[in-house]
């Protein structure tokens, strides 16, 4: 270990360890996984004290660059490529092709699952053998309701809380709602051409072009039209946002997939109007909006106008790991009971045993503080 430690530098002792590592680690001397050298190791090597290795070492896992083992040792966390893109001041936005999703990674220390699986078990025993209620075990959405108080000032009930197994379930059941809630008109259906012929009686859902595949697909498989509404640097472009007959209309606001595309307050608001003037509804993709890497999260369209009705959707696949798939929707207060009139007979797809872990990581902080380390890396 060829690190020199200047003892006349102004620079703290442990602040140039630091750079040193971050150094080494970023250039890939110290690759993904690696096991540092021990803190009496780089104590002696470095002739510095092992309390002034411990400061760096912590300064080094707050960054997220490493994670600290206990008696296992310090392992290496950081990946270059959760830097690509991250240039100083506003990148253009990055257009990935179709098949390479962000929902494809997961950066969750295992360790901290693993943990956190032991603990479920021991506190939760035989009931993890039982099945879940339809729309998920009340532990889980009560953690998720004072988590979206906590990180995005959104309030509501327990019972405004859908569990599915992922995004494309939501979407299936979303649709499902929506089709004939109030006659297929409602919704863009129904549309009289010419000589009042009607050229095509499936309702019409709005989405962003381009947009997550799966949206289009899955809305298409449940009998649905969709018009495709093309993006600009700012958003779904205004002059298609008016021409379009659907009152449905699903939006990604925080980093459209694959556009990249971030939308202002302006263009909330547009939306917003967009489904009060018509009576519309608006379906609010968030599912990147945790790894945002402003230090101020994304004012969610949720909660912004009360009188429209916005139903919100997230998942955990993208911030704890792709096989967790766990998804939730909130329902605005007016469809919670046509909700369960017509789908409250549907069981939960997610285990009750992955509901209690994620239940139990929301309750201890363990995913806020994981979200808190992946955003001031990116920031970095």
């Amino acid at each position: 270990m060829n690190y020199t430690i200047d003892k006349h530098s102004a620079e703290p002792a442990y602040i140039q360890l630091y750079h040193h590592f971050v150094r080494d680690i970023a250039a890939g001397i110290y690759p993904h996984g690696a096991k540092l050298p021990s803190k009496r190791v780089i104590a002696d090597e470095t002739g510095v004290s092992v309390i002034t290795v411990e400061h760096t070492l912590t300064l080094l896992s707050e960054e997220g660059y490493v994670h600290c083992r206990e008696r296992s040792g310090v392992f290496v966390t950081y990946r270059g490529e959760d830097f690509l893109g991250q240039e100083s001041g506003k990148a253009d936005p990055i257009v990935l092709d179709q098949d390479e999703s962000p929902r494809d990674f997961g950066e969750f220390p295992f360790s901290v699952l693993s943990k956190t699986m032991r603990k479920v078990l021991l506190d939760h025993g035989e009931n993890i053998l039982i099945k879940s209620p339809n729309h998920g075990c009340a532990e889980l959405r009560n953690e998720i309701c004072m988590y979206l108080a906590r990180s995005r000032g959104i309030s509501v009930e327990p019972s405004q809380v859908i569990v599915g197994s992922g995004s494309e379930y939501l979407y299936g059941l979303i649709a499902q709602l929506l089709i004939g809630l109030d006659g297929r008109d409602t919704f863009g259906g129904n549309q009289t051409g010419k000589n009042g012929v009607t050229p095509d009686s499936r309702p019409l859902f709005a989405i962003e072009d381009p947009s997550y595949k799966k949206i289009r697909l899955v809305y298409e498989a449940m009998g649905i039209r969709c018009d495709l509404l093309p993006m600009t640097p700012d958003g779904i472009s205004s002059p298609a946002l008016r021409k379009t007959k659907a009152k449905v209309l699903h939006v990604t606001p925080f980093h459209s997939f694959p556009s990249g595309v971030t939308v202002d307050i302006s263009k909330k608001l547009e939306y917003l109007l967009w489904a009060k003037k018509r009576g519309g509804i608006l379906i609010e993709d968030n599912y990147d909006s945790e790894l945002t890497v402003s230090k101020k999260a994304e004012e969610p369209i949720f909660s912004m106008d009360p009188e429209v009705n916005v139903i919100y959707l997230n998942t955990f696949s993208r911030t704890l790991a792709p096989s967790m798939r766990i998804g939730y929707m909130i329902l605005p207060k007016k469809l919670v009971q046509p909700f369960q009139e017509k789908l409250g007979f549907y069981s939960c797809t997610v285990p009750i045993f992955e509901q209690y872990v994620l239940a139990e990581l929301l309750r201890s902080g363990d995913f806020e503080r994981h979200i808190n380390r992946v955003r001031r890396r990116r920031r970095k």
